[in-house]
C-alpha cells in the first residue's frame, strides 16, 4: 500500500518527512475491519460477488448431487422388500457370503464406472471445455437411469449402473474445475465446497425418496424401487437446461486454447466489470504469464508428457502423491462413504428397525446437508483448508470410536435377530446413533470439502484437469474398494474391528494434515508455484508464510478513501511491482495530481 500511494502520485521525497508518517496516513485511511463470522471481501471490487458467477457456479455445483443421489438411492433400494425380490438378495439358497457378495457388487457397479469416468474426463473435459462436458454427462446419465429403471435382471442393472458411473466419474472433475477456475480467490473455497454440499443434497434426496416409498407403497411394488431412481432423470434434465440458460464458459481454459479475447469476454461477464478495468486485465495477464511460463517449462502437452511430469517434476509430484493422493486413500478409508451406503444396516446396530432404519438414515442424510453447506459458508474460507480439516478429521474420529466401543460392548444389538436391549443399553444405542450423525458433520467439514477442492486449486492449469482426473480415478478406485470390502469386514472382523480400522486411518490422518497440507485460502490459482517450489519439508507447515500471493490480482484494492490511482479513485494499483506484457490491453491508470495528494498526505 506504501508503494502504492507513492507511485500513485509520484511524490517527491521532500513532500513526505519520513515512512512513519505516511504509514499514519495510510492507517486512517483503512477503515478497521470488524471481526465477523465470514470471509471479508471488502477488499476486493464488490461487483465481482455477482448473480452471474453464482448462477454459473450453482449449475456446476449441483452436478455434485449425481454422484450423491446414487449413494443415498442404492443405500435404501437395497434395504426395499420389492427390490431384493427382484434381484436375488432374498433368495433363501443364497449364503450369507453370497448375499453380501452380491449387495456389494450393485452398490459398487457405480463406483466401477466412475473409474472408466474419471479416465474418460482427462480428455472430454480440456477437449470439449466445461460446459459442453457437463452437457453430455447429463445425457448418459439418463440414459443410464433408463436402463436401470427397466431392468428385469441383475445384468441389466449392473449394465445401468456401470454407465452411469460414466457419467458420475466425469463429474467429479468438471464440477470442481469449473467452480475452482472462475470464483475469486476470497471465496474459492465456498464455491468449490458448493460441488461438495451437493453431493449431501443428493444423498438426501435419495435417502428420503426410498423413506417415502417404503412408507406409503406396498412391499410388493415394484414402483417402490423404480420412482425414486426415475428421479436422476429429473437431476439430470435441470442441470442439462440449466447449462445453457445459466452458465459461462471458464476464462482459463479459454486462454488454455488461445482464445484469449473470448476469455476476456467472458472473464468480464462472470465479475461484472468492463473488459478493461485494471481487475480483469490484471487476471488475464495473470492467466498469460502462467501459460507462457508452463510452455516454455515443457515442449509437450500429450498424455504421457504429462505423466512424465507428474512423476519427474518435484513440485508437480508432491502435489499429486503427498496432497491429493493422500486425501483420496485416507479419506476414503476414514469410514465415512461405508457409514452413508450401508447406513441402514448400521442403524439397525444402533437398535432400529424395519421402516425406522429408513427413517433414521434420511435423518443422517439431513445432518450431512445442513454441515456440508454451514462448512461450505462458514468455515472452509474463514477458517482455512487445515485448520477445516483438523476439525473435522478429530470429531469424525472420536465419534466412530464411540460407535467401535459401543459395538464392543453391546454385541447383542448387532445380531440379525437384535435381543432386546436394557434401558442403560438403549440409552447408549441412541448415544452411537448420535455419534454416527456426528462422525457425518467431521467428514462434511473436513475430508469431503477437501478432496474435491485440493485437487482443482493446486495444479498449474496445464494439467490441471489431467491431474485432476488422475485423482478422481484413485477417488473411486478406493470408494469401490472400500464399498466391497466392507461387507466382509464386518463379517470377518467381528463388526467393531473395522470401525477401529477407520479409527487408526484418522489418527495417520491428522499428521498428514499437518505436516503436508499447506494452507492454500485466499491465494489466486496462478500463485501456488511458489508454496511448492520449497523444500518438501517446509510446504505443508511454513509454506503460505513463506510465499505470499504476488500475483496482479492480489496487488488490486479498493480504496473507499477515493485516493487510488485507477478508475477515478475507486481502485489502488500498486504500478511500482507490476509489469505487464499484454498487447492488446492495457491498465487504465489515472495520473493523479501531486498537489492533491501531497495536500491530503500532509493532513
Amino acid at each position: 500500500m506504501v508503494a502504492s500511494i507513492k507511485s500513485a502520485g509520484k511524490l517527491s521525497e521532500s513532500s513526505i518527512r519520513s515512512q512513519d508518517d505516511l504509514e499514519k496516513v495510510v492507517e486512517q485511511e483503512q477503515p478497521k475491519k470488524k471481526w465477523r463470522w465470514r470471509v471479508d471481501t471488502s477488499d476486493a471490487p464488490k461487483e465481482i460477488f455477482n448473480r452471474t458467477l453464482y448462477l454459473s457456479i450453482l449449475v456446476f455445483g449441483v452436478l455434485g448431487s449425481a454422484r450423491g443421489y446414487d449413494e443415498g438411492n442404492i443405500s435404501g433400494t437395497l434395504a426395499q422388500v420389492s427390490f431384493k425380490k427382484t434381484f436375488g438378495l432374498s433368495d433363501p439358497h443364497k449364503s450369507k457370503d453370497e448375499v453380501a457378495n452380491l449387495k456389494s457388487n450393485i452398490a459398487a457397479m457405480v463406483q466401477l464406472g466412475s473409474i472408466g469416468g474419471s479416465l474418460l474426463a482427462m480428455y472430454t473435459v480440456d477437449r470439449l471445455g466445461r460446459i459442453r462436458a457437463l452437457q453430455q454427462v447429463c445425457i448418459i446419465w439418463i440414459i443410464a437411469a433408463i436402463i436401470q429403471i427397466t431392468s428385469k435382471n441383475v445384468g441389466q442393472l449392473y449394465a445401468g449402473r456401470l454407465i452411469e458411473g460414466f457419467a458420475i466419474g466425469q463429474t467429479t472433475t468438471i464440477g470442481p474445475l469449473y467452480t475452482a477456475e472462475v470464483a475469486p480467490p476470497q471465496i474459492r473455497g465456498m464455491c468449490g465446497c458448493i460441488f461438495a454440499g451437493a453431493v449431501y443434497f443428493g444423498i438426501m434426496m435419495g435417502y428420503f425418496a426410498n423413506y417415502g416409498t417404503a412408507l406409503h407403497m406396498l412391499n410388493t411394488s415394484q414402483v417402490q424401487w423404480i420412482a425414486p431412481t426415475s428421479i436422476k432423470i429429473v437431476l439430470a434434465g435441470l442441470i442439462f437446461i440449466g447449462s445453457f440458460l445459466l452458465c459461462v464458459e471458464s476464462p482459463r481454459w479459454l486462454v488454455k486454447v488461445g482464445k484469449v479475447e473470448l476469455a476476456a469476454q467472458n472473464l468480464s461477464k462472470i465479475r461484472h466489470l468492463p473488459p478493461d478495468h485494471p481487475y480483469i486485465v490484471g487476471e488475464v495477464a495473470d492467466i498469460n504469464e502462467l501459460i507462457a511460463i508452463e510452455q516454455e517449462a515443457i515442449s509437450g502437452s500429450g498424455v504421457f508428457d504429462k505423466i512424465r511430469e507428474i512423476l519427474t517434476v518435484k513440485s508437480v509430484r508432491y502435489r499429486f502423491f503427498a496432497v491429493a493422493t493422500m486425501s483420496q486413500l485416507l479419506g476414503q478409508w476414514s469410514g465415512a462413504n461405508a457409514v452413508t451406503i450401508y447406513s441402514p444396516e448400521l442403524m439397525g446396530f444402533a437398535g432400529y428397525k424395519g421402516v425406522e432404519r429408513l427413517k433414521m438414515t434420511a435423518v443422517l442424510g439431513v445432518v450431512k446437508f445442513i454441515s456440508a453447506y454451514a462448512s461450505a459458508f462458514f468455515i472452509i474460507d474463514f477458517l482455512g483448508r487445515r485448520k477445516a480439516l483438523y476439525t473435522g478429521i478429530t470429531l469424525q474420529m472420536i465419534s466412530i470410536l464411540f460407535f467401535a466401543i459401543f459395538v464392543t460392548v453391546v454385541p447383542n444389538a448387532t445380531e440379525d435377530v437384535p435381543l432386546p436391549l436394557t434401558a442403560s443399553e438403549d440409552r447408549a444405542a441412541k448415544a452411537a446413533l448420535a455419534s454416527l450423525y456426528l462422525s457425518g458433520v467431521g467428514w462434511t467439514m473436513g475430508f469431503n470439502s477437501i478432496q474435491y477442492l485440493l485437487g482443482s486449486e493446486i495444479f498449474p492449469l496445464r494439467i490441471r484437469s489431467f491431474a485432476q482426473s488422475a485423482i478422481m480415478v484413485l477417488h473411486f478406485a478406493n470408494q469401490y474398494g472400500n464399498s466391497k470390502a466392507l461387507p466382509k469386514m464386518l463379517l470377518s472382523m467381528h463388526k467393531f474391528g473395522a470401525f477401529y480400522f477407520f479409527v487408526g486411518i484418522m489418527a495417520i490422518s491428522l499428521f498428514w494434515a499437518w505436516f503436508f497440507v499447506p494452507e492454500v485460502a485466499g491465494r489466486s490459482l496462478e500463485s501456488m508455484e511458489d508454496i511448492f517450489s520449497l523444500p518438501w519439508y517446509m510446504i505443508g507447515r511454513k509454506g503460505a508464510e513463506l510465499c505470499p500471493d504476488h500475483s496482479e490480482v492480489s496487488k488490486i484494492h479498493v480504496n473507499s478513501s477515493g485516493h487510488g490511482n485507477a478508475y477515478d479513485g475507486k481502485l489502488d494499483y500498486d504500478e511500482k511491482t507490476s509489469v505487464h506484457h499484454d498487447e492488446g490491453n492495457s491498465l487504465m491508470v489515472k495520473d493523479s495530481n501531486e498537489k492533491d495528494l501531497e495536500k491530503e498526505v500532509k493532513k
